[in-house]
């Protein structure tokens, strides 16, 4: 087809034709993109601007097209990588001006395009459709919801999990979405937790080791490895980058007490804001310092207790008094601090927010700990053992996972 600023319809999309973009999300019409036909291409002010047969439109900088040419000169065809590189091509300054294309070309499901130096790329209708400038590429992850007062966390079998890629589906959005999920029935053998994990990803490793045993221990490093109630927190608060998933598999929970408590930290803190504005943002607004010491570590930050997002969400809550070091704040701060911590607290604890469950053995609890504060009640170890084996995965493989799982 000839070049020119404006095509009439295009013909119809042939299997043949497709464009291949060097990527594994599902793009091409009718498969996970709009059925639907590119009609027309016109050259505009440093920009082409396409028109789609539903009627949308979208308008792309030249630039960004050349950045995102998939030809197997500009993108590796066996990593998807980009070679090329758009700084350093001599017709940077071209691909600012109306000159840097000799030529356009449309079809239902391609547009093609020559540049002034020659190169041609080829771009599949479908991808350019859900790539339009300013339209929100759809995610296949699952939005964190808060918690209503009614909750009630997901269960998925050990076996489902195990033996079929749906279950392990369901577990993970159930964990992306509420930030708590429990896997059932799994065997009472030592390093299960490590097997599940594994097969999600590689295990996070902490001061503690990269799977860590919690039960009442002698000379304790750490109030879990105690007998002793453990009131709401996150761990590792302490460290830059605090764990993201926790998983806590029960071997034995024969003791009297010891049952586990969570809540949402995320919906606690919209509350507090609608509440008690000021409190809130002193929260988020104030760092202060977390601090991890034994004879072995000393791991320190200093951060806020809500951490916000570039909307203004909570992304984190970093909240264990345990490990709170030493209030270093202005004077005339340190009181109003205090009573925004107090605020916090108060909602955090409120019975109606709480999901408190006895971990049977064979059962698994997971949970997002930058979202999820839990705590146990105090359990009495001369009654039975409680024996629970722990680990931590990054929140990126868990991610990475259910992205393969959906293809």
């Amino acid at each position: 087809m000839s070049s020119g600023n404006a095509f009439p319809p295009a013909s119809t999309p042939s299997a043949e034709a497709r464009v291949e973009m060097a990527e594994l999300r599902r793009y091409r019409q009718g498969e996970g993109a709009p059925d639907v036909a590119l009609v027309e291409a016109r050259r505009q002010s440093r920009q082409v601007g396409l028109s789609w047969a539903d009627g949308s439109h979208g308008e792309f900088p030249q630039r960004w097209l050349r950045d995102h040419c998939a030809c197997s000169a500009c993108r590796h065809p066996l990593t998807r990588e980009r070679l090329y590189s758009l700084l350093d091509d001599p017709l940077w300054t071209t691909l600012g001006t109306d000159d840097a294309l000799a030529e356009l070309e449309v079809a239902a499901d391609c547009l093609s395009l020559t540049w002034a130096d020659g190169h041609r790329s080829r771009f599949d209708a479908g991808w350019l459709h859900q790539r339009r400038p300013g339209q929100a590429l759809d995610t296949l992850l699952p939005r964190a919801a808060p918690w209503q007062l009614d909750f009630s966390p997901h269960h998925v079998s050990h076996a489902e999990f195990s033996d079929s890629q749906a279950g392990r589906q369901r577990w993970i959005e159930a964990l992306l979405r509420d930030g708590l999920v429990l896997l059932d029935d799994g065997p009472r053998e030592l390093e299960t937790v490590s097997r599940i994990a594994e097969q999600i990803g590689p295990q996070r490793a902490t001061n503690f080791g990269a799977r860590f045993d919690v039960r009442s221990v002698p000379n304790p490093n750490n109030a879990a490895y105690t007998a002793i109630g453990l009131a709401l927190h996150t761990d590792l608060p302490n460290w830059r980058q605090p764990p993201d998933i926790q998983l806590l598999y029960c071997l034995e929970n024969d003791a009297e007490g010891g049952e586990s408590s969570f809540t949402d930290g995320f919906a606690a803190a919209r509350e507090l804001r609608e509440r008690d504005p000021q409190a809130f943002r002193l929260l988020s607004e104030t760092p202060i310092d977390f601090r991890f010491q034994d004879d072995g570590h000393d791991i320190a930050v200093r951060q806020p207790v809500i951490d916000l997002d570039s909307d203004g969400e909570p992304c984190e809550i970093r909240f264990n008094n345990w490990i709170r070091d030493t209030l270093s704040l202005p004077l005339a701060q340190i009181d109003a601090w205090y009573d925004a911590y107090h605020a916090f607290w108060q909602v955090l604890r409120e019975p109606q927010r709480r999901v408190e469950l006895t971990l049977a053995p064979g059962q698994m609890v997971a949970f997002d700990n930058r979202r999820v504060l839990h705590g146990r009640n105090a359990f009495d170890p001369n009654t039975g053992k409680r024996h629970l084996q722990g680990t931590y995965l990054d929140l990126d493989m868990l991610q990475s996972h259910l992205r393969v799982l959906t293809r």
